[in-house]
């Protein structure tokens, strides 16, 4: 006997986008549209009566903002929700403050005159609506203010340690997460997230503001220094490499890996030769597969290796996969994983009590 269908309603005030996601969605024999709603009031009464499993959210609106709906949602009647996102610097950050808010993942909107690109787009949001209706909406989790800044003009020498961070699906929430627990003179951090170009900029941007460490999108032939944090642009690939004695990073235009650009596969294995034992790596919640090798081939070097547990994971994809292959010595709590990384790092005890309390 088959699952009954994953009830969707359509949240969008454009009246071509509102048919577009019907007819996408409707295609698919597992899903059932059963409403679209112009605006978060008329949304409100029909998530009442018709109960759906799954919201698509537009994040501008006329009347009441995507984001006001969706605190609102999230605090009386929290439902997945898949945001539609606006490629623009505006469309990124209201999309990361969905995703801080509760909202399970986001697709952009397409380009409305390519045949090719619709047809991926209609998979992509069949696979994101699937996915959200099996995850279990979580309120957000708290924000630590208060953390002091690294001064920017501070010099620093050879790193002796490199932190690898991958993570897909909720992982923007997973990394701040990290980031905001990290002292401001942390081993250096190179990180994957996969996301698009047009929001890589605007997802640094925000992770800077949350972290006492200085965290940018990264430069080809930048180098990697503590205290800083240095994030893969969006089809981009982030590799590490050597130039003399210190560590840069080089990013890549190669063809994706596991379907992605960047790959965490990739950052991992690059991180695996060049700094061997004196690096970590950590993966978190995500979809598929994308670094569970890398992390094997990071332990094999000599590396530590932790994942994101199953219970605080939206997507227990990537870390279950390393998991099952032998690449994980820890699992925890994504609350837990910077602690940690420090731990591991042998620097926990230099940062005082307000760091090891947070991460416990």
């Amino acid at each position: 006997m088959s699952a009954p269908p994953i009830r969707v309603l359509v949240i969008d005030d454009s009246a071509l986008m509102r048919r577009m996601l019907t007819e996408f969605l409707a295609a698919d024999d597992g899903i059932e549209v059963v409403g679209a709603a112009p605006d978060p009031y008329a949304a409100r009464e029909m998530i009442k009566r018709l109960r759906p499993h799954v919201l698509t959210l537009d994040v501008e609106m006329p009347r009441m903002d995507g984001l006001t709906f969706l605190e609102n949602l999230m605090r009386l009647h929290p439902l997945p929700v898949v945001m539609v996102s606006s490629l623009t610097e505006r469309g990124a950050e209201v999309t990361l403050q969905a995703l801080e808010l509760g909202a399970v993942d986001f697709v952009t909107k397409p380009k409305l005159d390519v045949e090719s690109v619709m047809a991926v787009y209609a998979g992509e949001l069949i696979a994101k609506i699937k996915l959200a209706a099996r995850v279990r909406p979580r309120r957000a989790a708290p924000v630590i203010d208060g953390l002091p800044h690294v001064c920017r003009a501070r010099q620093f020498g050879t790193t002796e340690r490199i932190i690898a961070l991958g993570a897909s699906t909720g992982g923007t929430e997973a990394i701040r997460e990290v980031l905001q627990r990290m002292p401001a003179d942390a081993p250096a951090m190179l990180i994957v997230q996969h996301i698009p170009a047009a929001f890589s900029q605007a997802f640094a941007a925000r992770m800077d503001r949350h972290s006492a460490m200085a965290v940018c999108q990264a430069r080809d032939g930048q180098q990697v220094v503590p205290g800083h944090a240095y994030i893969a642009p969006g089809d981009h690939h982030l590799l590490l490499a050597r130039n003399g004695a210190r560590y840069v990073c080089r990013l890549s235009e190669a063809p994706p890996e596991n379907r992605h650009r960047p790959s965490v596969d990739l950052l991992f294995r690059s991180v695996a030769e060049q700094a061997g034992g004196n690096a970590l790596g950590a993966i978190l919640t995500g979809m598929g597969d994308d670094g569970a090798r890398g992390l094997l081939a990071m332990l094999h070097a000599g590396a530590p290796t932790l994942a994101q547990d199953q219970d605080s994971s939206v997507v227990w994809g990537m870390p279950g996969a390393a998991v099952r292959l032998g690449a994980v010595q820890h699992q925890l709590p994504v609350e837990g994983v910077a602690a940690k990384l420090l731990e591991l790092a042998g620097t926990a005890p230099a940062f005082g009590s307000r760091t090891a309390a947070l991460g416990r």
